[in-house]
C-alpha cells in the first residue's frame, strides 16, 4: 500500500508548505528524509507528484487530483485517533438524557453544542419524560442523566447537581375567561372549573402539584402543542417564560393574574445520576458545562 498515515502526512505537508525544506521544518525532520519519503511514494504510485525543476516543490496534475481525497482521509484518521483517545479516557458510546418537556427550551440544551464539537463521534439522545418517568429510566440504566424539577427528598442511591431554574408563566388567550384577571384578579375558586392544560408525559400526578390548580384538566406531552391549544382559547397553562414572553409582548397571549399568588412560578432544576454507576466522559463534560452556566443563575433559598 503506497499511502500510509505517515506518507499522507508528508505529502500534504509538502503541498501546504511549497517545498521539501519547509515541510521538513514543519514536521521536525531533515529535508533529505522528506525528499526520500516523497520519492519512495512516487515510485510506489508510479506517478510524479512534484515538479522539482525549481527550488520549490510544485504539485503536478496528479498531486492536485489526489489532494482532495488525501485531505479527507487525513481528516478521518485524525478523527479516528481522537475517538480512540476519548474512548481510552472513558467516552461512552451514547449519552442519553431524560428531560422534562418544560426544560427543552432552556439553557439545559446549551452544553450540547460544545459537546458536539469536542466529541463529534458521541451519539446523543434526548428523551422527553416527566420527573417520575425520568427517575425510573435512570435507575433502570436507560439514561445516564435525568433533568427535572426539585423533589422534597432525594433517594440515597442518587446524587445531583443544582442546575438553575425555569420560570413558568400562567398564560391564556386574550379572549379566554382566565384572561379576565387583568381587570380583576382571579381567585382560586374561579379557576378551579376553568380548563387548565398541563404538560405531562403521564397523568396529572406526574406534574409538579404546585402548577395544577383546576379540576378540569387536559394533558399534552409537548409544550408546543400546549401553546397551540392555549392560543386557540381551549384553556390556560403554565408555560416556560422564554417561550411565551414574545407572545405576551405582542398581545397574542395574556398573563393570567391571580389574587392570592403570583402568575409566575420559579421551579428549581436538578440533574440527577446514580452514585454507583460511573459516568462517561460526555456526561461528566455536560455536568461541568452546566456548573458553569448555573453559576450565573439565581440560587434557591
Amino acid at each position: 500500500m503506497a499511502f500510509t498515515s505517515e506518507s499522507l502526512k508528508i505529502f500534504l505537508s509538502v503541498v501546504d508548505s511549497g517545498s521539501f525544506s519547509a515541510a521538513a521544518r514543519k514536521l521536525g525532520r531533515v529535508p533529505s528524509a522528506i525528499n526520500m519519503a516523497v520519492s519512495q511514494l512516487e515510485a510506489e504510485l508510479d506517478l510524479l507528484l512534484f515538479d522539482r525543476s525549481t527550488r520549490k516543490a510544485i504539485p503536478t496534475a496528479a498531486a492536485k487530483a489526489l489532494e482532495p481525497q488525501a485531505r479527507q482521509v487525513a481528516s478521518q484518521l485524525n478523527l479516528l485517533d481522537a475517538h480512540a483517545l476519548q474512548l481510552h479516557q472513558g467516552l461512552e458510546g451514547r449519552l442519553v438524557l431524560a428531560m422534562a418537556p418544560e426544560l427543552q427550551t432552556g439553557v439545559w440544551n446549551r452544553p450540547l453544542s460544545i459537546i458536539a464539537k469536542e466529541f463529534p463521534t458521541l451519539e446523543i439522545e434526548i428523551r422527553s419524560a416527566s420527573h417520575p418517568e425520568a427517575i425510573r429510566m435512570l435507575h433502570e440504566g436507560r439514561v445516564q442523566l435525568a433533568l427535572g424539577f426539585e423533589r422534597p427528598g432525594l433517594d440515597e442511591r442518587e446524587t445531583f447537581l443544582e442546575a438553575g431554574s425555569q420560570l413558568l408563566v400562567a398564560v391564556a388567550s386574550p379572549d379566554h375567561p382566565a384572561a379576565a384577571g387583568k381587570k380583576s384578579p382571579l381567585g382560586e375558586e374561579q379557576l378551579v372549573d376553568v380548563r387548565q392544560i398541563i404538560v405531562a408525559t403521564g397523568g396529572p400526578t406526574d406534574s409538579d402539584p404546585r402548577v395544577v390548580l383546576s379540576r378540569r384538566i387536559w394533558l399534552s406531552d409537548s409544550y408546543l402543542a400546549t401553546l397551540d391549544l392555549v392560543q386557540q382559547g381551549l384553556g390556560w397553562a403554565y408555560l416556560p417564560q422564554p417561550l411565551v414572553q414574545p407572545l405576551i409582548t405582542s398581545g397574542a397571549l395574556t398573563e393570567v393574574v391571580f389574587d392570592n399568588m403570583p402568575s409566575q412560578m420559579r421551579l428549581w432544576v436538578d440533574i440527577i445520576w446514580v452514585k454507583n454507576r460511573p459516568l462517561g466522559l460526555g456526561a461528566r463534560r455536560y455536568l461541568s458545562l452546566m456548573r458553569e452556566i448555573a453559576e450565573g443563575e439565581p440560587r434557591r433559598t
